[in-house]
């Protein structure tokens, strides 16, 4: 099934060839200089960047990147300001980290001080909130 569809696609393409070299001949000659012009900056263009490739893990001395052929590549160096655009993101997550952890803890701490001032100002013993059955009860009627 998909030999069918790869045939179909094929037959599409060369249909596709066939027309765009019919109306390539119907161009004026000025249009097509043009467009050769415009084919031979982009080549130039594209054979003028450079492709990095990466050097094996285990590369013997003198094989890999600093083998002659990338000695000649431009160093690319970010300035201050791209590095702090990398780094500010990582930076807010660890200080938003730190503040939900102050306030939570601060948080617990009021709970914790609530509790010890109720306990303390109340007219109960404290051997009574020690008694599981005093627990429940106190958990049902509040």
């Amino acid at each position: 099934m998909s030999s069918a569809l790869e045939n179909k696609e094929l037959a599409f393409v060369q249909e596709m060839r066939r027309a765009l070299d019919e109306s390539a001949a119907s161009l004026p000659a000025p249009t097509t200089a043009r467009l050769a012009a415009a084919r031979k900056a982009a080549l130039a263009r594209k054979k003028a960047e450079f492709v990095l490739v990466r050097a094996p893990a285990l590369a013997a001395p003198g094989v890999g990147s600093m083998s002659g052929a990338d000695m000649s590549l431009p160093k690319r160096r970010r300035s201050a300001f791209a590095r702090f655009a990398l780094a500010w993101p990582l930076a807010a997550l660890v200080a938003g980290l730190f503040a939900i952890a102050y306030f939570e803890d601060q948080q617990r701490t009021a709970e914790l001080a609530d509790i010890d001032a109720a306990m303390l100002s109340d007219d109960l013993p404290l051997t009574a909130y020690l008694d599981h059955g005093f627990n429940a009860y106190l958990t049902r009627a509040h």
